[in-house]
């Protein structure tokens, strides 16, 4: 057995993980006698307190069997696989971790926000420290309509925005109100996150998978779908990275009138542009036929579980009442803190320095792809947190990575078949330029292998 300093799991974790995985295989059997904690740690070169601390923790756990003068033993089973089952040994922990859709949250601006927070609940009135508005509280909505029309071009007005709890609460309140008002069938890009197919099979609706292809959804595609909504990612597709085409969009707003029909819009992402002006949103074209959804979990983190919408006018109120039926609203206080979040500029300041910060280790991603791997295309590169890399078995690559502690997404985790276009979906968000120039180099030998 061995621990590394430079592993991301502390060396306790390390040790812990390491003899709780040899006991589920099977390597090491109840009975089996282990080296007392001062001589595992000279073996380590840890201190005494790290395997003190581990092997008391794997005997709370049930895996060890500790006694006063006595060698720690493996402690009587079963732990592991039935009998004359082949033990499957377990993925080392990641130590580069280029899975998507992942911010960097190390960076999250704790002292702004802990003041924000530490104002709104001073300063909140007894009223909003009731239920009060199942849309949110109203200053939070007016702070969010201001900045949405600033930043994004959204046609938004404080009575149309309504506070979510992220992304996929939003769209399943949707999902249920469209259902209720005669829907059928709800169309999604392919590829496309798998979430969405059972959020909208769990709200009664069929979920139809469109193709998308270099100029984003294929609008001719989904006109032959009968649907009644379509969920769409126009700014920065989710995975492929493609923006949906001028005449792309046109086409679009034109079906959702003719069909009058619904387009939910995920703009997930829309705060990151490196080498491109900001595409506006869809919603502007057309406020009556597009849903606007966004989220503070890629600008934030997704710990403080907050999402908006703008709706228009006519599903305000079937989804004010899906609203008061599912959990009456979201977190108040957090809203009157984010409204100060931006009333400050605080998540202004944020987003340049992070900006800054990601467009750094893109460049560092995308120069260490085209020194390692040459021929490999890298597209998606303009914006967001996340590249895409063709390969030929993006199945075999992706599992021959975990294998060694490299996580990553590929585009058969996203397709509704698992067939087509192989790719790799790599982020670049949560590690260093350091670590991310590391993890290509051991990538394009594992490619190399596989």
């Amino acid at each position: 057995m061995s621990v590394s300093r430079d592993h991301p799991e502390t060396l306790r974790a390390q040790i812990e993980s390491r003899l709780r995985g040899a006991i589920r295989d099977g390597s090491l059997r109840p009975g089996t006698a282990l080296p007392s904690t001062r001589d595992l740690s000279g073996q380590l070169g840890v201190s005494r307190k790290i395997t003190v601390d581990a092997y008391a923790q794997l005997a709370a756990e049930g895996y060890l069997a500790i006694r006063q003068g006595a060698r720690p033993r493996v402690a009587d089973g079963p732990f592991g696989p039935e009998p004359g089952a082949r033990p499957v040994p377990a993925d080392p922990p990641l130590r580069y971790d280029f899975r998507p859709s992942r911010p960097d949250v190390s960076s999250f601006p704790r002292e702004a926000w802990a003041r924000c927070m530490r104002e709104a609940v001073m300063e909140i009135s007894a009223a909003d420290l009731n239920y009060g508005d199942a849309f949110g509280v109203d200053g939070f909505r007016e702070s969010l309509a201001d900045y949405l029309g600033r930043v994004r071009g959204v046609v938004a007005s404080p009575d149309r925005v309504v506070v979510t709890n992220g992304y996929l609460h939003g769209m399943g309140l949707i999902c249920r109100t469209l259902a209720a008002r005669g829907a059928r069938r709800i169309a999604l890009e392919d590829p496309s996150s798998w979430e969405e197919d059972e959020i909208v099979a769990r709200a009664g609706l069929e979920p139809v998978r469109v193709p998308v292809d270099d100029l984003g959804l294929r609008v001719d595609a989904l006109a032959a779908t009968d649907a009644d909504a379509v969920v769409v990612t126009p700014a920065h597709q989710h995975p492929t990275g493609v923006v949906l085409a001028p005449a792309r969009r046109a086409e679009l707003v034109a079906w959702l009138r003719e069909r009058h029909a619904y387009a939910i819009e995920d703009d997930y992402d829309a705060e990151y542009r490196y080498d491109r002006a900001p595409v506006g949103a869809l919603q502007g074209l057309d406020p009556d036929h597009v849903i606007y959804c966004g989220t503070a979990s890629k600008v934030l983190a997704p710990a403080l579980r907050l999402g908006w919408m703008v709706v228009p006018p006519a599903l305000a109120g079937p989804l004010r009442h899906e609203r008061m039926l599912t959990d009456q609203g979201s977190a108040r206080i957090e809203q009157l803190a984010f409204a100060r979040f931006l009333a400050r500029g605080d998540l202004d300041r944020h987003l340049r320095r992070m900006r800054l910060r990601y467009r750094a280790r893109r460049d560092a991603l995308v120069a260490a792809l085209a020194h390692h791997l040459p021929s490999l295309r890298v597209t998606g590169i303009a914006a967001g947190l996340h590249v895409t890399v063709p390969v030929d078995d993006q199945v075999a690559v992706a599992r021959a990575a975990r294998r060694v502690g490299i996580g990553l997404s590929t585009l058969a985790d996203y397709q509704a078949s698992g067939s087509g276009t192989g790719a790799l979906i790599l982020g670049y968000s949560s590690m260093s330029e350091a670590r991310i120039r590391a993890g290509v180099a051991e990538l394009a030998a594992v490619i190399a292998r596989a």
